[in-house]
C-alpha cells in the first residue's frame, strides 16, 4: 500500500495541470509532507463504529487497528498508520444504525456505538483523544493525538421524536445530527425518499432551535434541497454536510446544488467533500446503476462471482484524485474557499474509493492534486480542517449562553 501510494504521488506530482507553471516533484512532494506533519485534517464522517460492530462483532480490544486494517479479514479502510499518514489531526465518527432501527431499539443501539466509540479511544491512548468542543480538538492536536469526534446520522435515532433523547446524546459528547438518513423522517425529507413535508414541519424548526441551543451541529448531508432551504433559514448557527459534493458535477440527489451552496456559503456552513465514487463521479454512477439493474436480473449480489462476465464487458470508470479535486474546486468557486472540507464516508462506501484513496491516507493523493493546481498551504488548511472547526467554534458561541448540558434539567 504505502510503495503504490509513494509510486502514485510522484507520477501525480509530475503531471502540472494545464498551462501552468510547476515547482520540481521533489519540491512539491517535500512541501506535501510539511503540510501534512501539521495534522490539519478534520474528517467530516467515517463509519468505522458500524463496520466494527457488524464485521467484527464490537471485538474494538481484539481487533488491532494499529495498522494494515486492509488486512483484516475482513478489511477495513481505517488505522492509526493510515489516519497518521493521511494528516490526521481529527476524526467525526458515526453513529449510524441502519433506518429501519426505530423506537426504543434505535436509542439502545446508538448508545452502545457511543460506548464502542469511546472503547475504540480507549484501546488507542496514545494516539486517539475523545473531544467534544473545539477546544478540545485543538488540544488533542497539540498532544500529538487524533480528536475522536461523534456524530449521529439520521433523526431516526432520536426516537419517537424525543428531544430529551437529543439532549442526552449532546451530554455523551456527541457534536452533530444528520437530520434524515436514506428515508424521510416525519418533519424533514431525505434526498434518496419521496417528498413529503417539502422543508421542514413545525416541529422540524423546534429541532433545529434545540440544536442550536444546546451547541450540536445541524448536519445537511443526506437530506432533500428543500429540507436544507428550510434548516438554513430556521438556524441561527452555521450548518455543515458532513459527506456531500457538487451536484452540478454529478447530478446525485445526495450532491448539493448550487442554490443550496450559496445559501450555505451566506449561513457560515461547510459542504464537506466524499470520496464514494458513486457521488464523485456522474459516469460511474451510472455504470453503478447498470451493474445493479444487471445484478438484479440475475437475481444475484453486485459482488458474486456471477457477475464477472458481466463486469469484464463492463469495466467500470476511472475515478480519481483529479475528479474529487472538481468537486472541492467547484464548491470553493461557488461558495468561496472558507466553505468547504473534508468528509471522505471511509468504511461506509463499501471498501471503494478513487484510485489511490481507498483508505484514510488518500487524502495525500487529493493534497498533491491541489497543490499542482496552486491551492496555497492557508488554503489546503482552510479545506482539511479549518473550515468545520470555525464552524463548530461559531456554533459553541451560538448555544444558549445558560444552557449546562451536564445538569439540563428541561427534560
Amino acid at each position: 500500500m504505502t510503495n503504490m501510494l509513494g509510486i502514485s504521488l510522484a507520477l501525480l506530482l509530475a503531471a502540472p495541470a494545464l498551462g501552468q507553471a510547476t515547482s520540481p516533484p521533489q519540491d512539491a512532494a517535500a512541501r506535501l509532507e510539511r503540510f501534512l506533519a501539521t495534522r490539519p485534517v478534520v474528517d467530516g464522517h467515517n463509519d468505522l463504529p458500524w463496520e466494527l460492530r457488524e464485521r467484527h462483532g464490537s471485538r474494538v480490544e481484539t481487533t488491532d487497528l494499529s495498522a494494515n486494517g486492509d488486512k483484516l479479514v475482513p478489511p477495513v479502510q481505517t488505522d492509526i498508520a493510515r489516519l497518521r499518514a493521511g494528516g490526521y489531526g481529527g476524526q467525526f465518527w458515526s453513529l449510524w444504525i441502519p433506518a429501519t432501527i426505530t423506537g426504543a431499539e434505535a436509542v439502545k443501539t446508538t448508545r452502545e456505538q457511543i460506548a464502542l466509540v469511546r472503547r475504540l479511544v480507549a484501546r488507542y491512548p496514545d494516539d486517539l483523544a475523545l473531544a467534544t468542543t473545539s477546544a478540545e480538538v485543538r488540544a488533542a492536536q497539540q498532544a500529538g493525538r487524533i480528536a475522536s469526534l461523534m456524530g449521529i446520522e439520521g433523526a431516526h435515532q432520536i426516537a419517537d421524536n424525543d428531544l430529551s433523547v437529543l439532549r442526552d446524546y449532546r451530554r455523551a459528547g456527541v457534536l452533530y445530527m444528520t437530520l434524515t438518513h436514506t428515508k424521510n423522517v416525519s418533519w424533514a425529507d431525505s434526498a434518496t425518499d419521496t417528498p413529503n413535508v417539502r422543508g421542514l414541519t413545525p416541529f422540524g424548526r423546534e429541532v433545529i432551535a434545540e440544536m442550536n441551543r444546546i451547541g450540536m451541529l445541524v448536519d445537511l448531508s443526506h437530506v432533500s434541497a428543500d429540507t436544507a432551504k428550510a434548516a438554513l433559514a430556521a438556524t441561527r448557527a452555521p450548518v455543515i454536510f458532513s459527506h456531500s459534493n457538487a451536484f452540478a458535477l454529478n447530478p446525485h440527489p445526495r450532491n448539493v446544488p448550487d442554490d443550496v451552496l450559496r445559501l450555505t456559503a451566506a449561513n457560515g456552513g461547510v459542504v464537506m467533500v466524499n470520496v464514494y465514487p458513486v457521488f464523485v463521479s456522474a459516469a460511474y454512477a451510472d455504470w453503478n446503476a447498470r451493474r445493479g439493474a444487471e445484478a438484479k436480473r440475475l437475481g444475484i449480489a453486485t459482488n458474486d462471482a456471477g457477475m464477472a462476465q458481466w463486469t469484464a464487458a463492463n469495466p467500470a470508470p476511472r475515478v480519481t484524485a483529479a475528479d474529487v479535486a472538481n468537486h472541492v474546486e467547484h464548491i470553493a468557486r461557488i461558495a468561496g474557499r472558507d466553505h468547504v472540507g473534508l468528509g471522505g464516508d471511509y468504511d461506509g462506501i463499501g471498501g471503494t474509493g478513487p484510485e489511490g484513496m481507498a483508505g484514510v491516507d488518500g487524502w495525500r493523493l487529493l493534497f498533491a492534486e491541489l497543490i499542482q493546481r496552486g491551492w496555497s498551504d492557508a488554503d489546503l488548511a482552510k479545506l482539511a480542517g479549518g473550515n468545520v472547526l470555525r464552524v463548530l467554534a461559531k456554533a459553541e458561541a451560538v448555544a444558549s449562553p445558560a444552557r449546562d448540558i451536564a445538569n439540563d434539567t428541561m427534560g
